[in-house]
């Protein structure tokens, strides 16, 4: 597989950072930089910039708002976007939702739901997991009874990310349960406005609200909403998790935190020279550099292998597998590298306006945050563990 970018792909880099140049505002790049947190509006900003630029949905099909990128042009943006702070892109509409409301979904659907996800009208999040439901998904609980023209739901959801912040949720449900839990679960699309809908925060280990827990209590949801046939929703559960898997293994993040490690093991000082000299810790370097180097690799392999509309297969599951120890093995480093640097926490320090002089190196404030967040890689998405045991059966035939 050749690596090096052709002529017309250095082109289309050099358009990309033209574009991030004047269209991503310095003051959204410096807080995405500094770790600082991003609100809603910082969010939409980019979101707008990048619509009117036609380059949001940059994995969607022409005919349905898509810029016609080969998956090595969507590499390259990826990438130049992570190098340049810009915010990461909401993915529960553009990546997960629309994949699966573009293959399944009717012509009303795609015709009302697509624009909105462009336009930013609709912010989506995702109610899959449940208390006792995360990894063995099929045993979920929540029910949907048919009642005329509308569907009634309850149940609850959690661990939903930015769900304070959304007006829909593509969701999983129970309709049938005489059958074998797989066979009995709907995809239903709900309005978080809907009466009997509750979203009560969780704050995590980083003091962040990002993940919620979500009440639904007899919430009527219309029959339309269904996406597909009623019952069929484990399929398209599936479809999902593969690009979402997919997206976790985030090589442009890894790439361009293995970059920032690398100059703070030049900056950090052991026994009176550069971290990066220490044998020991220069050996962990390289290794989850080689390690990123391969994922990489096989990352462009598996989109180029979906460049035809399919979605990924077992591969995915490795791709998942694999980015989020890289990322955890390179936060965890940048944690040794700060040292008692990394001890301070102040939640408010992440704040815009907090102005106090940082305690040790500036680049430091963030790491014990980062560190904190990234435990959950391995875990949402699907744990490890049981994509372990997907490529086990699918692909070694265990």
């Amino acid at each position: 597989m050749d690596m090096n970018f052709t002529a017309a792909e250095i082109a289309f880099r050099d358009e990309v950072r033209a574009f991030l140049k004047n269209a991503l505002p310095n003051w959204l790049s410096a807080k995405v930089k500094s770790g600082k947190r991003l609100k809603k509006q910082d969010r939409e900003t980019w979101h707008a910039a990048l619509n009117d630029r036609g380059w949001l949905a940059s994995a969607w099909p022409v005919e349905h708002g898509g810029p016609g990128w080969t998956p090595v042009q969507k590499h390259i943006f990826e990438g130049e976007c992570v190098a340049a702070g810009a915010p990461g892109i909401v993915p529960f509409g553009l990546a997960m939702f629309a994949p699966v409301l573009i293959k399944f979904g009717s012509d009303r659907q795609k015709a009302y739901y697509l624009p909105r996800i462009l336009s930013g009208e609709d912010w989506w999040c995702q109610g899959y997991s449940e208390p006792g439901a995360g990894s063995d998904l099929a045993s979920l609980k929540t029910r949907a009874i048919r009642d005329g023209d509308h569907y009634v739901v309850n149940g609850q959801k959690t661990w939903t990310t930015l769900g304070h912040y959304a007006n829909r949720m593509f969701c999983l449900v129970k309709t049938d349960t005489r059958v074998k839990p797989q066979d009995g679960i709907s995809f239903l699309l709900v309005d978080m406005e809907s009466p009997g809908v509750t979203v009560r925060p969780i704050v995590t280990l980083d003091g962040e609200h990002e993940v919620n827990e979500v009440f639904l209590d007899n919430v009527r949801v219309p029959v339309r909403n269904l996406v597909g046939e009623e019952n069929k929703g484990w399929t398209y559960a599936k479809y999902l998790l593969t690009h979402e898997r997919t997206g976790i293994a985030g090589v442009a993040f890894a790439k361009q935190g293995m970059a920032h490690l690398k100059r703070v093991a030049q900056d950090q000082k052991k026994d009176g020279r550069p971290l990066a000299h220490d044998p020991l810790f220069a050996a962990r370097m390289a290794q989850v550099e080689i390690d990123l180097m391969a994922m990489e690799t096989f990352n462009l392999r598996v989109v180029s292998a979906a460049a035809a509309g399919g979605a990924p297969g077992v591969e995915s599951s490795l791709l998942k597998i694999k980015g989020t120890v890289i990322r955890q093995e390179i936060t965890d480093l940048l944690r040794r590298a700060v040292g008692p640097y990394a001890l301070p926490f102040t939640p408010e320090a992440f704040e815009e306006g907090y102005n106090q002089a940082p305690i040790g190196p500036d680049y430091a404030g963030p790491v014990a945050s980062a560190y904190f967040n990234m435990r959950k890689l391995s875990i949402y998405g699907g744990s490890n563990e049981i994509q372990k045991n997907i490529v086990a059966k699918q692909m070694l035939r265990l």
